[in-house]
């Protein structure tokens, strides 16, 4: 397990927001969605992202958590690890969908894992472990077919395991969700129950 820090280089941010403001717009057919996103939203969007987004407000949010990175079955996995200051606290690992990313999770940390300071009490503590999927952010991209949801599922079971976490449970929603439901599928040492967010 190596600690992980985000360093974008700016002549990258540069040549995003260069392709961004290139790009070529295709002619609509219609004005609703039966063909897709609009031009009518997707045009500031794209300005939103070329001209006003802070990559280096992210990135500096994302790098004040603990973040790190581990090879597992060959491949290297990004995750942020938050303990809780709660000792009893219950380790969770959350696993986010497509084309989300651990992003979506962020504001859910302090939550679970200082609880007491939203209202809750010391029970209600998570140590909070949340991976990128293979391919997603800052995991790396498979250079092999199969990395699908049971593999994943696997992978994470290690990925608690060499943590130390000898009983935790699972969370997930979309891609996240196939990949909780196969953790419990697959009944890892130690996992003792799973939530998901999908029908």
């Amino acid at each position: 397990v190596r600690p992980f820090k985000i360093a974008i280089a700016e002549a990258d941010l540069v040549d995003l927001r260069r392709r961004l403001k290139a790009a070529r717009w295709p002619e609509e057919t219609v004005s609703d969605f039966s063909q897709g996103v609009t031009l009518e939203r997707l045009k500031p969007l794209v300005a939103y992202w070329a001209d006003s987004y802070d990559w280096r407000k992210m990135e500096a949010r994302l790098n004040a958590l603990p973040m790190f990175v581990t090879e597992i079955d060959g491949l290297d996995i990004h995750f942020i690890h938050v303990r809780s200051k709660h000792e009893n606290a219950l380790p969770i690992i959350i696993t986010h969908g497509w084309p989300g990313s651990i992003i979506e999770q962020m504001k859910i940390i302090k939550p679970l894992t200082d609880p007491t300071a939203y209202g809750g009490t010391e029970d209600d503590a998570f140590h909070v472990v949340i991976p990128s999927l293979p391919g997603y952010g800052f995991s790396a991209k498979p250079k092999e077919v199969g990395w699908n949801p049971p593999r994943i599922a696997k992978a994470w079971a290690v990925l608690m395991q060499r943590l130390g976490y000898t009983k935790y449970v699972a969370q997930g929603g979309d891609w996240g969700n196939a990949v909780t439901e196969l953790m419990a599928v697959q009944e890892p040492p130690g996992l003792r129950g799973i939530h998901t967010n999908m029908a």
